[in-house]
């Protein structure tokens, strides 16, 4: 590390593993619930499974994200972090509360919770993925808060680049936005009007501009490629992603009761938002193929390869299968939904962070690179969860062309849970891949407590063992 305080984000990234690791145990709950659908009833029903499920999602990536912004601004800023303790005891906070909300989640009935925390003072829970109590909602706002205060103090004082600049405005839009989740009128398209407001613009909006800083910031330390270049990439690459996916938004609308002409600038402008994503594939392998150094952390330089590719199939390739209006009419709220859902946050946020965390981890620990024994470890985590949530992606597409089929353009349509039961076996192939993706995960965190001589970057052992396993 180049200053003392980027130890702060050590405990953001750790925090982060354990949820996600959480987040994964309850998807193969829920997935189970699918198919057996008295699964741990009554202890943990399918609605509070999937709750739990999302709600880790949101706050481990918060997490990724927070922990990437300490480490990256003071280094881009060349200056230590304007307060370490503050950004600690935010830590403190943001976790309790969190682990609070999740237990709260499972312990006690929903409608007793929004009785016992304050929902009747201010309504805003009970709408999906913004379910927490209006105090966790209070808290993420202060954690916020503190957060941007810090880094801007710390941004003010110190270098001004283009990636901290980028990663600053996305975590001050990320605050913004997030004020909506507070109003929940009564008139349901206005709710779920302004409620895109909060989830579309994080995930397709200012996201974007996080993990494009995140995947510039790593590339520039791997590559050695001029800095002059990455920042040109990050620049053409966000106007892109706040273009097309700030007006994309309207393809929520098509179906909520806004005006019909919604349908038409959803349409056009969602049709461009894989452009962005296909920037970032083109900019990771370009910036590579330039570099003018061989970085040990090979596992690292992986990652950030398989973020760009894997951000354009999901959030790309997978958004536009049915973004448009006239296909939406069939697939909304049907199984291609989540086959989009699933890739497209693994893609781009999920393995954004872990692709930081791997290059992160090891200098806050004293050595450029883990050893080679423990990459290759990593890289079999890397290749086990991306080509898992490859599988999970066809198996979801195929139930949702299905289901479509069956319950909404068959000659006799059938009940949904009639469709269900056609598409069951997807659900079970689903599953057993998600086993898969949960070996990943473990041996992604197994691979740091693997000792050895770290690896440096004329290391033959790590050019023969880990180029074999890049490829």
């Amino acid at each position: 590390m180049k200053y003392k305080s980027q130890a702060v984000a050590k405990p953001y990234f750790i925090a982060a593993i354990g949820l996600f690791l959480g987040q994964i145990s309850f998807g193969l709950i829920m997935g189970l619930q699918y198919v057996v659908g008295d699964f741990l009833f009554p202890a943990i029903p399918f609605n509070v499974a999937r709750m739990v499920h999302t709600n880790l999602l949101i706050v481990w990536l918060l997490f990724g994200f927070m922990g990437a912004a300490y480490y990256l601004i003071p280094e881009e800023s060349e200056r230590e972090l304007h307060s370490p303790k503050l950004a600690l005891a935010m830590f403190w906070i943001f976790l309790v509360a969190g682990s609070a909300t999740i237990l709260g989640y499972l312990l006690v009935p929903y409608a007793t919770l929004a009785e016992l925390t304050g929902n009747n003072l201010l309504a805003t829970m009970g709408r999906e993925f913004l379910e927490q109590p209006l105090p966790t909602k209070v808290g993420i706002v202060i954690v916020a808060l503190a957060m941007l205060y810090n880094l801007s103090m710390t941004v003010l004082k110190g270098r001004k680049t283009a990636i901290n600049l980028v990663m600053l405005l996305g975590l001050w839009g990320l605050a913004i936005f997030f004020l909506f989740s507070f109003y929940n009128p009564a008139n349901l398209v206005k709710d779920k009007f302004y409620w895109w407001w909060v989830v579309h613009l994080w995930v397709e909006g200012v996201w974007e501009l996080i993990m494009g800083s995140m995947l510039a910031f790593v590339l520039v330390k791997v590559t050695g490629v001029d800095r002059e270049v990455i920042e040109k990439w990050l620049y053409v690459i966000i106007a892109m992603a706040l273009i097309s996916g700030l007006i994309g938004m309207g393809h929520h609308y098509f179906w909520i009761g806004a005006p019909e002409y919604w349908q038409w600038w959803g349409s056009v402008f969602s049709a461009l938002e894989p452009i962005p994503f296909f920037m970032m594939t083109v900019f990771a392998f370009n910036m590579v193929s330039r570099r003018r150094r061989e970085h040990p952390n090979k596992a690292a330089v992986l990652w950030a390869l398989g973020t760009g590719v894997m951000a354009f199939l999901g959030a790309g390739v997978w958004g536009f299968l049915h973004t448009l209006a006239p296909v939406n009419f069939y697939t909304h709220g049907s199984q291609i939904t989540a086959a989009h859902g699933h890739m497209a946050f693994y893609g781009a946020y999920a393995m954004v962070v872990l692709t930081m965390i791997s290059y992160t981890m090891p200098l806050m620990r004293g050595r450029e690179a883990n050893s080679p024994a423990a990459q290759l470890a990593e890289m079999w985590g890397f290749w086990l969860m991306t080509i898992s949530m490859v599988l999970i992606t066809l198996f979801l597409t195929a139930a949702g062309i299905l289901q479509v089929w069956l319950q909404r353009m068959g000659a006799s349509p059938m009940s949904f849970m009639a469709a269900q039961d056609q598409i069951s076996l997807f659900y079970w192939m689903r599953e057993i891949t998600g086993l898969f993706f949960f070996l990943g995960l473990l041996l992604y965190i197994g691979s740091f407590f693997i000792k050895g001589k770290p690896a440096t970057a004329k290391d033959p052992a790590t050019a023969r063992g880990l180029a074999s396993a890049t490829a």
